[in-house]
């Protein structure tokens, strides 16, 4: 398991997720709600039959205390995290939720503990990608490629990972037509949603299918900058809003409106109010709705001057 220095940031950030059977999933939340709450835990923990996913932020301390209650379930022993650090509080509350899955495809019989394909670490990584008998397929979202992505990768532009499978079959159907099944490597995040797709790909009859282990965030944590093939940042899913690499925050930001990260220049558009428009999403909105989005940001200013959190703030 990786160390963080007592001597960094207060807050340390961390990124996991573990398939095995958890069929008391239900009754094992509000005990772990309290724990986390006990500890100053802050974040999102996902419970489902299928397993655990989240991330969560506070003190090594509290989050040892956490990790050890996650690994002390049956099937969990191996469970790991992926660490980082904030300099601010990067989620404004705790929450424990249940749900059919942990990270939703929508795809029946798709088991992401026992048919995913082969991991492959991020020092081969580039190896494999630059290979020309190897297709290269980044699962996640558009707004989250949209700020950076490994040089060569397919973006499917999806705006849900529901989205995935329908958009991987009209992709095999090209591929089909081109001979022998290549290499097929792909990769997210943090790694878990390459768990289902790469399970789900190799249902549909590819045998050769890899995924990063660890995803990005690992990558980025591992692959010096002047050795690496990717491009930009990586969107994560907190306050911090982007990292690059040495997993160092960087200067994005994110609308409140429609949720896109935005850079130094697009914050400078006449476009750009914070809380209720950017120029994704300006010219989308009718004025009932920025009206709505105005009022908003102004409770979360008095909010903050008064040193508290509005919900509208919060994560999620």
């Amino acid at each position: 398991m990786s160390h963080i220095d007592s001597s960094m940031p207060a807050y340390i950030v961390a990124a996991l997720y573990h398939f095995a059977p958890l069929p008391d999933f239900a009754q094992r939340q509000p005990a772990l709600l309290k724990l986390c709450k006990e500890n100053g835990i802050c974040g999102t923990l996902l419970l489902a039959d299928e397993g655990v996913n989240g991330t969560i932020a506070g003190t090594r301390q509290g989050l040892d205390i956490i990790l050890a209650e996650l690994r002390s379930w049956a099937g969990f022993e191996n469970l790991t995290a992926k660490f980082s650090t904030a300099d601010e509080k990067p989620f404004f509350r705790m929450k424990v939720r249940l749900k059919k899955e942990i990270v939703t495809m929508g795809v029946p019989g798709i088991d992401g503990a026992h048919d995913k394909g082969q991991y492959v670490t991020p020092e081969n990584w580039d190896a494999l990608i630059s290979a020309q008998d190897t297709i290269l397929i980044d699962t996640r979202n558009d707004y989250e490629v949209a700020i950076g992505t490994f040089k060569g990768a397919i973006n499917p532009k999806t705006e849900t990972f529901r989205e995935f499978p329908k958009w991987f079959d009209e992709l095999a159907k090209d591929i089909d037509e081109g001979g022998p099944k290549p290499k097929i490597a792909m990769f997210c995040t943090g790694g878990i949603r390459c768990e289902k797709a790469t399970a789900y790909v190799k249902a549909q009859g590819y045998d050769e299918v890899y995924h990063l282990q660890g995803g990005i965030l690992k990558y980025l944590e591992e692959v010096p900058q002047e050795k690496s093939s990717y491009e930009g940042d990586c969107f994560v899913f907190d306050a911090r809003v982007a990292v690059g690499h040495g997993l160092a925050q960087s200067d994005y930001v994110q609308c409140h409106a429609c949720r896109m990260p935005l850079s130094p220049t697009e914050v400078q558009s006449d476009k750009y109010v914070e809380g209720i428009s950017c120029p994704h999403c300006f010219d989308k909105r009718d004025e009932m709705r920025r009206a709505r989005y105005e009022e908003r940001q102004h409770q979360m200013q008095l909010a903050k001057m008064r040193g508290m959190t509005h919900l509208g703030d919060a994560e999620g």
